[in-house]
């Protein structure tokens, strides 16, 4: 049997990108086989493609994509509680942009029914991402929770399960526009930021979920209020930066790193299974009333535009989440 996919031919700009077809990845013990229909594109996809985030060891090194959606076509034998036909989702180290996947049954997610495919390649990093970060930040009811580049997967997925958690969503972005669509999801306040990454001022933080990195860890710490947690999810804004450890101190600050796509098995079906009990539900509406959690689509796109998709997000006049999907293609 046979799959496309998307192939990096060599690291550079979105014109290396090809799709092609190569044999469709072999069933292992403890596994399934699922038929994508559709995959989100992350920033981690981005920098893939430049050659600048290898993929981690047994993941196919040419191939992007974190996360997918579709239905399982098949079923290892010492696998129970899945069958073909099922429709799931989940989070891969790499290789989700093909039309085939092989998954460890243990990180699949089952497909609220509320969603279509679509919707559902937008959920899992965005919302498991930004859950795990939450829960390592301890976020708790009143609090009042900054998130970086609010307009983002991440960042719009966060700012509903901050609500779902009773804090207040503050925000920044560079975009009045987007701040201003962020208020249908939750967000109590908006900052406008600039090239010079000011901040501090405008917001007092319990917690800080920041995508950004070095360029704002000293303005991070400026705004967080005494024993308040940082996340950093992301260096979009640089790798290294200076520790001003007299404010850090002062502040009785922690600071946390994360990263989804490192993790063990273990820990990835831990975060599977827990995510499934205490998030999946609210994503289905339940009687007349709305579903709590919705993911955001900025963009649809079928997967032979996958080189427009790379463009438009390294644009970031984006808004929720870009979806490539294989219908049409």
């Amino acid at each position: 049997m046979s799959s496309r996919v998307v192939s990096i031919q060599n690291a550079g700009g979105p014109e290396v990108l090809e799709l092609i077809e190569r044999a469709a990845p072999e069933l292992l013990p403890g596994h399934v086989l699922v038929r994508v229909a559709a995959a989100g594109l992350n920033r981690a996809d981005v920098l893939q493609r430049k050659g600048l985030y290898p993929a981690p060891k047994g993941v196919p090194s040419d191939v992007p994509g974190l996360e997918f959606s579709g239905s399982i076509e098949a079923v290892a034998p010492d696998v129970s509680g899945w069958e073909p036909g099922v429709r799931v989702m989940g989070i891969v180290g790499g290789g989700a942009m093909a039309t085939h996947v092989v998954v460890p049954a243990s990180e699949l997610l089952r497909t609220p029914e509320a969603l279509s495919d679509v919707e559902a390649a937008a959920v899992p990093e965005a919302f498991v991402t930004a859950w795990d970060a939450l829960k390592q930040g301890r976020v708790a009811a009143g609090e009042t929770v900054l998130l970086h580049a609010v307009a983002s997967g991440v960042g719009t997925a966060a700012l509903q399960l901050v609500r779902l958690h009773g804090a207040t969503g503050v925000g920044t972005s560079r975009s009045p526009e987007k701040l201003s669509r962020c208020e249908a999801l939750g967000l109590h306040r908006g900052l406008l930021v600039g090239s010079d990454a000011r901040f501090a001022a405008e917001v007092t933080a319990d917690l800080i979920i920041d995508t950004i990195g070095a360029a704002y860890l000293t303005e991070n710490l400026k705004a967080l209020a005494p024993q308040g947690r940082i996340v950093c999810l992301g260096t979009l804004g640089g790798h290294r930066g200076e520790l001003p450890l007299g404010l850090f101190m002062s502040k009785r600050a922690t600071l946390i790193g994360s990263v989804l796509r490192s993790r063990s098995a273990e820990e990835k079906s831990a975060i599977a299974a827990a995510f499934t009990l205490e998030v999946l539900p609210h994503f289905t509406a339940r009687g007349t009333s709305a579903p709590l959690l919705r993911p955001v689509l900025g963009h649809v796109l079928p997967m032979h535009r996958i080189r427009d998709a790379h463009a438009l997000m390294e644009s970031d006049t984006t808004f929720g989440k870009i979806v490539l999907t294989w219908e049409n293609t």
